[in-house]
């Protein structure tokens, strides 16, 4: 589906598929309506001219290494409850709360002399990109006035950190929405809406400024979960690396010019998003959004950053990655490891898990978040560090963006053999998991033949039986679902893929709709390195793989890897040679980011856009109630006067439900320090790892729940001192919601 565990629940959730078509032939379910959130109509965003005349009063006029540089962040964070979450395709995953915001970083570079010289590089704390969000920030642009038209189709990049503990129900297409129980359009607006946003104020903050590239090696945060499947690729390919998966991290510097300020940092780095597990039910980013959430916040201690400085993580060739660093183990009572080539643990895959640094907590993986984020923001912090390690970037702003249709797209390898890709297709051990998160059925990894149980045989049959040429084109993988033919009520997977390539200077962008696996992103990144240097585009290019990118496309296997059919060669879409098309359909393209562009690149077909016909069997909030004798924001569990240093402090309130308000760029949840004339500041909020707010459903009838926030004073070791909590909450009855406070009893931190 849209992640690498929607396997999970897959039974239920094909079978939920079946009555859904079946209540939309039957009962003829209405469309989805979609708004169009507007920013502030009467702003136009800076002057070009304003750009055009520093150049012209001789501040690097002709220097190619200045560019116009912006950064900008804001939150994305959408339904914290009642939602289910987007990555392991766990029905019963159902948010209860935040851990953490999630927020868009956006990243503009542009030629100050040429406004249609630009790039928009989005990081979105997300599992992925996706057809209809980059539709709706499209269309939001558009609608934010002239000065925003520069940004479009071939110069914006949306990807996402890859994170599997946000809310879902926001994709375009069928599949991912089964376990969501379809599309909810106030998920997908907080996305769009923080997106634009986040456009908004890097546009805003345009300056002049340079830009520079480090990179470093990163030992100690991921590991191949897939190894079985990666030792299939040539040896002699596998002697090129020294690991088995991408130890380094490039960094991009953005610095002001005219203070020599640190605007931001970008990177890549490929770990997957699923340090948090399949069994917590906090809304948070992962580990990339920790990353973040420590670059910024160190920022304020470094004398060359600037206010607002903004760290983007963005992921790289993150297909067969993990960040469970330990290994994979039996959690059957044996303590072993689990078999190599196909997960198991006696035989099923339910009792093999991957162990982060910190597994023995039981905590739903949350200190083994922070930690491999903390390893990610060190690693980074060191490379931003070493000045001397870094090179100028400097040439022209480039940009394209084309679709193919890889339902059945042909073309030929360097070996003269003409070849074709397939129409969508998921194979058994799609079904098997990962050891991130395993499935729940009777399949295992490794598994090219029939499924042992015939009911899979009759499901798949059901949605979209496969044709002997479709088995025969995505062979050796047995068909389980035939998603690429599946268009009932609407298309189940994507069939035309999004093929991106930004440029600044040498540093060059190839933005990945799928997860490529680590051999794959070296494959694909060197193929455009090489005809990059034959064809004079750049000297010395700076290639990265950035993804999973604007239409969510699953996985990306080596053809080798594909003929050992574990999960990442089972999710590969379009058959054996998926890799070699993307990389041919790049290289194909690759002239429209040199200097001297010639021509306009064709836009391909369009991909279907689901979004006004997505089905919804999410329900809203109906209203709530406070409970008899009580009223909303009241405490029913207080603090204790007293904490030392590193205690858990909680208190629990009267609550509603956070769907009535998201309380975008707000909070729900703060702590409160008294200052020396007794008037009270804020010092934690939502954005704060250490600060969870937790909602529960007290009675569904009475429309009753409380709220519990919880305080770890052992991660940042606070001042001593006089504190208190904040709860802002707002109630819906009759229609109307309205907004309330609840504060806590005070109590000293010693």
């Amino acid at each position: 589906m849209a992640r690498s565990h929607i396997a999970v629940a897959l039974g239920a959730a094909l079978v939920a598929s079946l009555i859904i078509s079946q209540l939309v032939i039957n009962l003829g379910f209405p469309k989805v309506e979609f708004w169009h959130w507007r920013l502030d109509q009467s702003y136009h965003g800076t002057p070009q001219t304003q750009f055009l005349g520093e150049k012209q009063s001789g501040e690097q006029a002709d220097d190619p290494a200045s560019y116009i540089v912006g950064v900008g962040k804001a939150d994305i964070t959408g339904p914290v409850v009642e939602l289910n979450l987007m990555g392991y395709a766990n029905s019963s995953q159902i948010g209860t709360g935040l851990r953490q915001r999630i927020y868009s970083r956006a990243f503009i570079v542009g030629n100050p002399s040429d406004p249609s010289e630009r790039i928009v590089y989005m990081v979105l704390d997300t599992q992925s990109g996706d057809s209809a969000i980059r539709n709706g920030i499209l269309e939001g642009l558009q609608a934010m006035g002239p000065e925003y038209s520069v940004y479009g189709k071939n110069n914006v990049a949306v990807t996402g950190t890859h994170s599997h503990a946000g809310p879902g129900a926001w994709l375009n297409y069928l599949l991912p929405q089964i376990t969501s129980l379809g599309f909810d359009k106030q998920s997908y607006q907080a996305i769009v809406d923080g997106a634009l946003l986040s456009i908004k104020r890097a546009h805003e903050g345009l300056s002049l400024g340079t830009l520079s590239a480090g990179s470093g090696k990163i030992s100690d945060t991921n590991i191949n979960r897939s190894l079985f499947a990666y030792m299939a690729n040539p040896e002699s390919e596998r002697a090129r690396y020294g690991d088995d998966v991408d130890k380094t991290m490039t960094l991009l510097k953005f610095t002001r010019d005219s203070d020599g300020k640190s605007l931001g940092v970008l990177n890549w780095f490929p770990v997957h998003g699923t340090s948090l597990l399949g069994n917590q039910t906090l809304i948070a980013g992962d580990n990339k959004g920790v990353a973040a959430y420590l670059f910024e916040q160190d920022a304020a201690a470094i004398a060359d950053a600037a206010p607002g400085f903004v760290a983007g993580f963005s992921q790289a060739n993150v297909g067969d990655t993990t960040p469970n660093v330990l290994g994979a183990y039996c959690e059957d009572g044996s303590g072993t490891q689990c078999r190599l080539n196909d997960s198991t643990c006696g035989g099923k895959s339910q009792d093999c898990h991957g162990r982060g640094p910190y597994f023995a907590l039981n905590d739903g993986g949350a200190k083994s978040c922070y930690e491999i984020g903390k390893r990610q923001f060190q690693g980074a912090k060191s490379i931003y560090g070493d000045s001397g390690s870094f090179k100028s970037i400097s040439g022209k702003v480039r940009s394209f963006h084309t679709w193919v249709d890889f339902a059945d797209f042909t073309f030929t390898l360097k070996n003269g053999t003409t070849v074709h890709t397939c129409p969508a297709a998921m194979g058994n051990s799609f079904a098997a998991g990962t050891s991130d998160g395993p499935g729940a059925f009777d399949f295992v990894q490794n598994d090219p033949g029939a499924p042992s149980n015939p009911f899979w045989n009759i499901v798949g049959s059901a949605i979209a039986p496969p044709s002997k040429k479709q088995r025969d084109c995505q062979y050796p993988k047995p068909v389980l679902l035939n998603v690429g033919e599946a268009n009932t009520p609407y298309p189940w997977s994507p069939n035309i893929v999004d093929i991106q390539v930004l440029r600044v200077g040498q540093l060059v962008i190839v933005v990945a709709p799928g997860e490529a696996t680590t051999m794959s992103g070296r494959r694909w990144r060197e193929a455009v390195h090489n005809q990059i240097e034959a064809s004079g585009i750049a000297k010395d290019p700076i290639v990265v793989l950035g993804g999973p990118a604007n239409s969510y496309s699953h996985y990306i296997a080596t053809e080798e890897e594909y003929s050992v059919q574990r999960y990442e060669g089972a999710s590969t879409l379009h058959g054996p040679h998926t890799l070699n098309a993307y990389i041919n359909s790049t290289l194909t393209y690759l002239p429209y980011i040199a200097d001297d562009v010639s021509g306009t690149i064709q836009p391909g077909p369009t991909p279907p856009d689901n979004r006004d016909k997505s089905i919804s069997l999410i329900t809203g909030v109906v209203y709530d109630g406070a409970g008899i004798g009580r009223s909303f924001g009241q405490v029913t569990k207080d603090v204790a006067p007293n904490y030392a240093a590193g205690a858990l402090v909680q208190v629990t309130f009267v609550g509603a439900n956070p769907r009535n308000n998201l309380r975008l760029e707000g909070t729900f949840a703060a702590v409160e320090k008294q200052n020396g004339d007794g008037t009270w500041t804020q010092v934690k909020n939502d954005e704060d790892w250490e600060l969870v707010y937790q909602w529960k459903r007290v009675s569904g009838l009475l429309g009753t729940s409380d709220v519990t926030i919880t305080w770890d004073t052992g991660l940042t070791q606070p001042a001593a001192g006089k504190y208190r909590f904040k709860y802002y909450g707002d109630s819906k009855a009759g229609g109307k919601i309205t907004a309330f406070e609840g504060t806590s009893g005070e109590f000293s931190l010693a």
